[in-house]
């Protein structure tokens, strides 16, 4: 059900020369704007029991008020990946997470978002997801709809191949989205449409032609 909702996705591109060939650059944020609620917390409340769940977010607490006077959201999120996934071998939360999009796709993406999606791929265009969110919970989801790249908040391997519940990049929202499509597609880069729901999405949007804001509202 998953792969027929999402597409016949191609596998992400890495390649740079890729990258840069094509019609147009179109770029989208994932939660809230073609998901309709949060796909990290939503996956980590799916793989784990209700009850582990619930004495995660007791233990979380103490970051969600701390965020009531810092306000970064990157702290706040680094803490649930060090509550939920620190030490997990990086293999399983990928084999978790593709499973995850495999069960829940239908629940989270907007029917709207993914007429648009397609809309840009019969043309051609050159889609690229750009989120705050955890690369490896979003890439099953990016491959699926057959993105060109994502570009994403990475998560900290150990030499082992474990999570550290650290981040291995900047939390990518704000500044940081454009920062990071200059650094693969040029200084010069400019988008033919960009779509965002909030404020983290505001920079990514002044480069676009077309700037979507919160031009999503289906439910799934």
């Amino acid at each position: 059900m998953a792969r027929k909702l999402l597409g016949a996705g191609a596998p992400l591109r890495q390649s740079a020369d890729d990258m840069l060939e094509g019609i147009g650059l179109v770029a989208y944020d994932f939660d809230g704007t073609i998901t309709a609620r949060d796909s990290f917390m939503a996956f980590l409340k799916w793989r784990v029991p209700r009850g582990r769940y619930a004495r995660g977010l007791i233990r979380l607490l103490p970051a969600a008020i701390f965020y009531l006077f810092h306000r970064n959201r990157g702290r706040l999120k680094a803490a649930a990946v060090k509550e939920f996934l620190a030490g997990l071998p990086k293999e399983t939360v990928e084999a978790q997470a593709l499973a995850f999009v495999e069960n829940q796709a239908t629940n989270l993406l907007r029917p709207d978002a993914l007429r648009s999606w397609r809309y840009w791929q019969q043309r051609q265009a050159r889609l690229v997801i750009v989120t705050a969110s955890p690369d490896l919970i979003v890439a099953p989801f990016a491959r699926g709809l057959g993105a060109e790249a994502l570009i994403a908040t990475e998560l900290a391997v150990d030499a082992f191949g474990r999570l550290t519940g650290g981040f291995a990049t900047p939390n990518c929202r704000g500044p940081e989205k454009v920062k990071r499509l200059r650094a693969i597609f040029g200084d010069d880069v400019r988008l033919a449409a960009a779509y965002g729901d909030t404020s983290g999405d505001t920079e990514m949007l002044r480069i676009a032609e077309h700037a979507g804001y919160r031009e999503f509202r289906e439910k799934p």
